[in-house]
């Protein structure tokens, strides 16, 4: 089923050349299904790639879903046009009397800040609480899970002596969760970060649960309030030259950067890179939307925010 884009987003033609199905909002409004109403507030400086990151993966589903795309008022993008901000984008107050089925939120490049010394932060936490109640479950990634179990359950996160960055093993804790249903016992998830939390100061909160983790790159899925909350470390999201364009980049700048492991063939760049996350990242994002959105929410999303006063 197609997802419900602006009219002359970017990213439809983009995908459209990876002969990936999209529908803008014209086209979408003549079917009489109600979507699922999704909400992504995109962190990230290049605003347009990580929007195609994330719209590649939601168009795997069977389901009809309408995505908005939410930015930082607080904050000015210095790599993305203004001109695309306004066409696409809206501010929290927006919709912050708006409910949705479920919510994403990306990772930024702020992981080595203190957490309040972020410029946004207060603006973040604030969407954080309002999605508690506005929203029936919610993807945090990357430094946006680390900032969500930090001000949700006060799990710290620590500064790497080396950037965590390849393609690295994992497993599951609990295979009987519905977000792992069709899993390989063993599967493979990008990374790329300089800070880490830790499975000890996870345990240690028994209002969440580490679903799965790595021995390398270390916890990687936890789940809080029965699955309305998942805090995700890795970046299952990211296309297959992502790791590549980071890598050449820093190199480029001079910066102390290792080739990012287990992802080029032999180790060596010249024989190119092997995909081999593409699979788990398109069950991951399908059984979340069947499982813990679509099977969850509401008829009426009106009724959301008072599951959200209701639940724990």
């Amino acid at each position: 089923m197609p997802l419900n884009l602006p009219h002359h987003f970017p990213a439809i033609e983009l995908l459209k050349q990876e002969n990936i199905f999209v529908m803008d909002t014209h086209r979408a409004s003549s079917q009489d299904i109600r979507p699922l109403k999704l909400v992504i507030l995109n962190l990230m400086p290049v605003k347009v790639t990580t929007e195609t990151d994330f719209i590649r993966l939601l168009s795997n589903s069977p389901l009809q879903l309408e995505i908005d795309f939410l930015k930082m008022k607080s904050h000015r993008s210095k790599n993305t046009p203004a001109e695309h901000l306004s066409a696409f984008y809206k501010n929290f107050d927006e919709i912050s009397h708006d409910n949705y089925d479920g919510m994403i939120v990306t990772g930024a490049p702020v992981e080595l800040l203190d957490f309040k010394d972020v410029t946004y932060w207060n603006e973040l936490i604030a969407i954080f609480d309002w999605a508690r109640k506005h929203v029936t479950s919610t993807l945090y990634i990357c430094w946006a899970a680390q900032a969500g179990l930090y001000h949700f359950y006060g799990i710290p996160k620590y500064p790497l002596n080396q950037k965590m960055f390849g393609i690295f093993k994992h497993t599951l804790n609990d295979p009987t969760c519905s977000l792992f249903r069709g899993f390989d016992d063993e599967f493979f998830v990008p990374h790329s970060r300089h800070t880490e939390i830790r499975k000890a100061d996870i345990l240690r909160v028994p209002e969440v649960t580490l679903l799965s983790e790595s021995e390398t790159s270390g916890p990687y899925i936890v789940m809080a309030r029965g699955g309305r909350e998942f805090f995700i470390t890795g970046h299952s999201e990211y296309a297959p030259y992502t790791l590549h364009n980071e890598y050449i980049r820093d190199r480029n700048k001079g910066l102390p950067i290792s080739i990012p492991a287990n992802y080029y063939i032999d180790d060596e760049v010249k024989k190119g890179i092997s995909v081999r996350w593409r699979a788990h990242s398109n069950l991951l994002f399908t059984n979340w939307l069947n499982y813990f959105v679509y099977q969850e929410t509401p008829f009426d999303p009106q009724q959301i925010e008072l599951l959200g006063e209701l639940a724990p």
